[in-house]
């Protein structure tokens, strides 16, 4: 993996230089040889230039950012903290995506300073980020002072930057910002001005901004992968082999090559020799693997998709034929958990300590496969040739892709120019660059011209990386006190499951002394992949309910239950989320009959260290008919990631990620018949409607702890949705949910 690297005022050189006119500023990272005192000791040969921000003449103001922006609000959160300290006039700032080619030309210069998580689409605020976005926007702010203060012979000192404006406090001079950016590019300041501190922000986590791409939305400008419209260019319609892993056996091109504005048959072969990369991607480059698959170029989509249809195809099916319904691959997944497996955590003796304790109790949980369901189907353009390869992609990783584009064309990185589209819905799907490559694939095939390779709806469904299946077993010893002294985790899946079972607080914060942590991994053709807060939303439904079970086992309310569990941990943020979002739902009101109440709390991007990443806790009140009829009364909703920056922005995160865990707690089940997805469109894959939200989802913002660091609110959410339905319909009706969805359960009662 790439290094990270820690972004401070200390170590890093904020540098200026003119560009296009105006005023380019970048950071780089510091050098071993420079010294705490002195920056610029041992720097003896040029220090790397990184362009983020750019001043027009005219004033405009260019912020350049690496990560595709998915509705989670990057391409507006990073211009809009640089501003806090640039003081520009909002109208005139504009966002545009970091170029890939140029960061692979010089030398890696976005993405050392990021990381591998650089130019991905997620986590729209993180504290590094933003102490970079806050040093960059100082540092352009007392240039352009400077340069005015020259103009006119006075001290920077009585020189005011506001809304883009330079004003001589004295005199009541004024000049632009626009009017000596290019002045101000050849300003070389004494030392770098230190951001001013959180206490004298006015602008972050209190002024909420809209999304500087909504006007693009609401105009209908902004181009998504599927709008692309490049001159020349033909469509491909893309068939896959239809169980996961299989191969192409043989097709009849001639079948259909007199069909109306057909070009070509191309075929796409997972095993062909693919170029070996001396670059180190930022994922592993076996998640982009390509998969057998077949296509047909004609000059207009429908055509193309006409042809396909009519085109016959004999496929080898392989071994993922055996998994011939969810069934099948849910009891081979519980019977594995009842044996040992891998052991890939174990601290005291965990077996012993069951084996000895006063009392035992255990369950097993299940999650099938879900699809990430976004509206846009896959899709991408690519025009091949020679020396220089052009990729049009609704990618959520533009570096990732542009390495899978390298490697599948089989040029160098500097030949490959990656152009960053809108992505009508990603939610991980788009993550991996599997797509990336095949559009890349088809395109190659039909050099000279872009291709616009589209998968339909099914082929999108049924194709995907879904959030993996999991079987897990928890067995835990417990004290004559009621709470756990050991914890033994054992779990099945085709995907890495078991991070968050180890980083739990409960596991690993000291409640618990004696944990061991077990993996199987299932030989299963499914691909899988990231799916909105990975591995943890699953694990967050199975570690909650379990502390449910043991709350009601042992005859303690669950709040207190869980609060008692966190008091060892350093963290106090968990427990002050649960304390305040349980006073705000009413936690221990009288119901009626049928009527239930359930708590539950998660963390995503913590590793299991304390005040990190984001806390998300849900509070569900639900009304169950005894013929089993469930109604999601109540849904209060809070999330911790220390500060929020963009309150407006961060609530919309918040809602939409309920929502998103609603929906896979309720309906989200892929189904297989013969290892093949067969739910592969709207009308056989279950999702919420609009009718079928909740009147009276509460968003809660001021459940934070106020820590100084800045958690993303797009994926932490989603965790406790479904334990808290689920414990608030025990409460109701008596009756545990074990697996996903609800939708398979008998929820009747009485």
């Amino acid at each position: 993996m790439n290094e990270f690297v820690s972004l401070t005022r200390r170590n890093l050189i904020i540098s200026a230089s003119a560009f296009a006119g105006g005023l380019a500023i970048g950071v780089s990272p510091a050098r071993a040889a420079f010294s705490d005192s002195n920056p610029w000791a041992g720097a003896d040969e040029p220090l790397e230039f990184t362009s983020w921000l750019a001043i027009q003449p005219d004033g405009e103001v260019i912020v350049r950012v690496t990560m595709p922006d998915i509705g989670n609000g990057v391409m507006t959160q990073i211009p809009m903290t640089i501003n806090e300290e640039l003081r520009a006039d909002w109208s005139k700032i504009r966002a545009e995506y970091a170029d890939t080619n140029r960061d692979f030309r010089e030398n890696r210069v976005y993405s050392k300073v990021e990381g591998r998580t650089g130019y991905f689409s997620g986590r729209s605020t993180a504290t590094e980020r933003t102490q970079t976005a806050l040093q960059v926007g100082a540092s352009a702010r007392e240039r352009l002072k400077a340069a005015a203060a020259e103009v006119w012979g006075v001290s920077a000192k009585d020189v005011e930057a506001e809304n883009s404006i330079l004003t001589h406090k004295p005199t009541g001079r004024t000049l632009t910002y626009g009017d000596v950016a290019e002045a101000a590019s050849r300003v070389q300041l004494a030392s770098e001005p230190a951001p001013k501190p959180r206490s004298e922000w006015d602008t972050l986590t209190k002024v909420s901004r809209s999304k500087l791409q909504d006007p693009m939305l609401v105009n209908g400008s902004a181009t998504y992968g599927i709008d692309v419209n490049v001159p020349d260019k033909v469509y491909a319609a893309l068939k896959q082999v239809p169980v996961h892993g299989g191969r192409l056996k043989g097709f009849n091109k001639a079948a259909i090559m007199d069909m109306l504005g057909v070009l070509d048959v191309v075929v796409v072969d997972p095993d062909e020799p693919r170029k070996e990369m001396s670059v180190e991607a930022p994922y592993p480059l076996f998640f982009s693997t390509a998969q057998a698959a077949v296509a047909v170029i004609a000059e207009h989509y429908w055509q193309a998709k006409t042809a396909l249809d009519a085109l016959p195809v004999e496929w080898d099916l392989g071994a993922g034929t055996q998994w011939t319904s969810n069934e099948k691959v849910k009891s081979t997944a519980l019977g594995v958990i009842q044996t040992e497996g891998k052991v890939s955590l174990a601290e005291g003796d965990a077996p012993k300590a069951i084996a000895e304790a006063q009392k035992v109790f255990e369950q097993d949980y299940y999650s099938g496969y879900a699809d990430q369901a976004a509206l846009e189907p896959l899709n991408g353009t690519a025009l091949v040739a020679k020396d220089r390869v052009d990729v049009w992609m609704p990618t959520q990783h533009t570096e990732l892709a542009h390495i899978v584009a390298a490697q599948e064309a089989d040029v160098e990185l500097t030949d490959v120019y990656m152009h960053q589209t809108f992505i009508g819905g990603a939610f991980g799907r788009r993550y991996f660059s599997d797509d990336t490559r095949m559009v890349v694939a088809v395109a190659k095939k039909f050099p000279g011209r872009p291709v616009h390779t589209i998968w339909s709806r099914e082929e999108t469904m049924s194709q995907g990386r879904y959030r993996p299946m999991s079987a897990v077993k928890i067995k835990a010893g417990v004290s004559d006190d009621g709470y756990p002294t050991s914890f033994l985790v054992r779990l099945a899946s085709n995907g890495q499951q078991d991070q968050y079972l180890k980083d739990s607080p409960y596991t690993g914060g000291g409640a618990i002394p004696s944990i061991q942590v077990e993996q199987h991994f299932l030989p299963l053709n499914f691909l899988v992949g990231a799916y909105r807060g990975p591995f943890y939303n699953t694990n967050a439904f199975v570690m909650e309910s379990f502390v449910d079970e043991l709350a009601h086992e042992s005859g303690i309310d669950p709040l207190d239950y869980r609060l008692k569990l966190l008091e060892p941990w350093a963290d106090p943020g968990w427990a002050n989320l649960l304390q305040k979002l349980a006073q705000r739902a009413g936690w221990g009101e009288s119901l009626p009959a049928g009527q239930g109440m359930g708590i539950a709390i998660g963390n995503f991007g913590y590793n299991g260290e304390p005040q990190k990443g984001t806390t998300a806790a849900a509070v569900a009140r639900v009304e169950v008919s005894k013929s089993g009829e469930l109604k999601v009364l109540q849904l209060d909703v809070g999330a911790d990631p220390g500060t929020i920056l963009n309150p407006d922005a961060f609530e919309t995160q918040l809602y939409g990620a309920t929502l998103f865990g609603l929906n896979m707690a309720l309906l989200e089940e892929m189904d297989i018949e013969n290892g093949v997805v067969v739910s592969d469109n709207f009308d056989t894959y279950p999702m919420l409607r609009l009718r079928d939200i909740p009147e009276n989802i509460r968003t809660h913002l001021d459940v934070t702890s106020g820590h100084e660091r800045m958690g993303e609110a797009g994926e932490p959410p989603v965790g406790p949705v479904a334990p808290a339905l689920a414990n608030a319909i025990f409460q109701a009706t008596g009756k545990r949910i074990r697996s996903l969805p609800f939708r398979k359960v008998d929820l009747s009662w009485g």
